[in-house]
């Protein structure tokens, strides 16, 4: 059952599109975290999660509560719109039937928990934000890491574990 709090929020978004606002910041992480977990493009997931709120804008003064919260509504739109991009790109590609299917029904908590992993990082001190953005969304090596931050491997490799363990310590917080 949706809370208070978002009604109000997806009504006053109805009544006027600039109070959308609002509901893109807190819905951003969870989408964003269900598209890049699809995708696995940074790119392609900044533009799908785009296209999203996109469609969600245009489409919110017809939204009707049906007593699921209004981010599974987000999910379900960003759902549809990575199955277009796949169903387009299988169409343009050749060999499209080597083409995989996405997974069509969302992992709530899967979802949950990945968003909360974006939410930690930016919590992070800027230059092991860096290294872990680096490292793990970008898929640099240690040495390229180095090399952009003009630090020597040792360095990069302590940020990396400060950060990993910051990470694990407010994971298991948050689990608790």
């Amino acid at each position: 059952m949706p809370d208070a709090d978002e009604r109000e929020l997806v009504e006053a978004a109805q009544g006027d599109s600039a109070k959308f606002a609002a509901l893109y910041e807190r819905h951003f992480d969870r989408i964003y975290a269900y598209v890049v977990l699809r995708v696995r493009d940074r790119d392609a997931a900044e533009d799908v999660t785009s296209d999203v709120f996109h469609r969600a804008l245009a489409a919110i003064p017809k939204y009707e509560s049906r007593g699921a919260p209004f981010g599974a509504w987000l999910i379900r739109i960003a759902a549809n719109v990575i199955a277009d991009r796949w169903k387009r790109w299988a169409r343009e590609a050749v060999g499209s039937d080597l083409v995989p299917e996405p997974s069509a029904e969302p992992d709530v908590e899967r979802v949950d928990r990945r968003a909360r992993v974006f939410t930690l990082v930016e919590s992070l001190p800027a230059d092991q934000r860096t290294v872990i953005v680096e490292r793990y969304v970008e898929g640099r090596s240690i040495r390229d890491v180095a090399g952009r931050l003009g630090k020597t491997e040792g360095a990069v490799k302590q940020l990396q574990f400060r950060a990993l363990q910051a990470l694990r310590r407010s994971m298991e917080g948050a689990d608790a």
